[in-house]
């Protein structure tokens, strides 16, 4: 480390340099680039030497945790500027996973084909299969099939074994998107319509920061409940509209012609 004069000191670890990239497990080409761009300070210069701290080794470990979750330079220097200007770090991360957590909490679920026609009680044709990977439902996974819900996958099969053809169930889901992501888009656009009301592309006030992650927390599962909802009231009128329909003309049928029940 970085020496002091003799009899003194430091009363926080020091670094040179190379000293700061080996504790940061990076290399000095980047801290120079994290310099340049703004995103450390520069060091304190004695003479010809350039010293670092325990400040400057926080901001580097906190950069390369940012990078690890997909984060740009660019959007690092956003949240820096961020936290400048007053916001918690926490909070503001905690926005970010509020709007980026997959809604989806299943496990995803790997699949041979063998194990497909055993859950769908028959042989998968082709053009099925390239349908449910084009939808996202399979994906190509070594020998097998990646399943990102197996839970869906399931709902499927178990339409498919009470006779259906698979093709009519595919593209009823190959219909059902767009209208599912129409009604997404409105649901997301009201949650940007409140973000957007500090400033298109900037962040709330710190104070606004928590009322807004709990507002996006909290519209998850209302906006789940309000979709299957509607859902099942879709379900039955068309029940009732086409297939009440029918039951009524069969037990006409057999009002008419008592004989058809021997």
């Amino acid at each position: 480390m970085a020496t002091e004069p003799r009899g003194a000191t430091p009363p926080f670890p020091e670094y040179t340099i190379d000293e700061l990239a080996r504790a940061a497990g990076t290399t000095v080409r980047n801290i120079r680039s994290y310099q340049d761009r703004g995103l450390i300070d520069p060091p304190e210069r004695r003479g010809r030497v350039g010293i670092y701290t325990q400040t400057h080794l926080g901001r580097l470990r906190l950069i390369h945790h940012l990078l690890a979750r997909g984060y740009t330079l660019a959007n690092i220097m956003e949240l820096l500027k961020a936290i400048v200007e007053g916001h918690d770090l926490r909070s503001i991360l905690g926005l970010e996973t509020a709007i980026s957590s997959p809604w989806n909490s299943e496990a995803p679920r790997h699949y041979s084909y063998l194990a497909l026609a055993r859950l769908f009680g028959r042989a998968v044709s082709r053009p099925a299969l390239a349908k449910a990977i084009a939808l996202g439902l399979l994906e190509p996974d070594g020998f097998g099939y990646l399943a990102r819900s197996p839970r869906a996958l399931a709902a499927g099969a178990e339409i498919a074994r009470a006779g259906f053809a698979l093709e009519d169930v595919l593209e009823i889901i190959e219909q059902a998107r767009s209208h599912f992501q129409a009604v997404s888009d409105r649901i997301v656009g009201m949650v940007v319509r409140e973000l957007d009301r500090y400033g298109e592309g900037k962040l709330p006030p710190p104070a606004e920061v928590p009322r807004l992650v709990d507002i996006l927390w909290r519209i998850r599962p209302l906006a789940m409940v309000a979709v299957e909802t509607e859902m099942m009231r879709a379900l039955e009128i068309s029940a009732n509209k086409y297939l009440g329909d029918r039951v009524a003309a069969i037990l006409e049928h057999l009002h008419d012609h008592p004989e058809t029940r021997r």
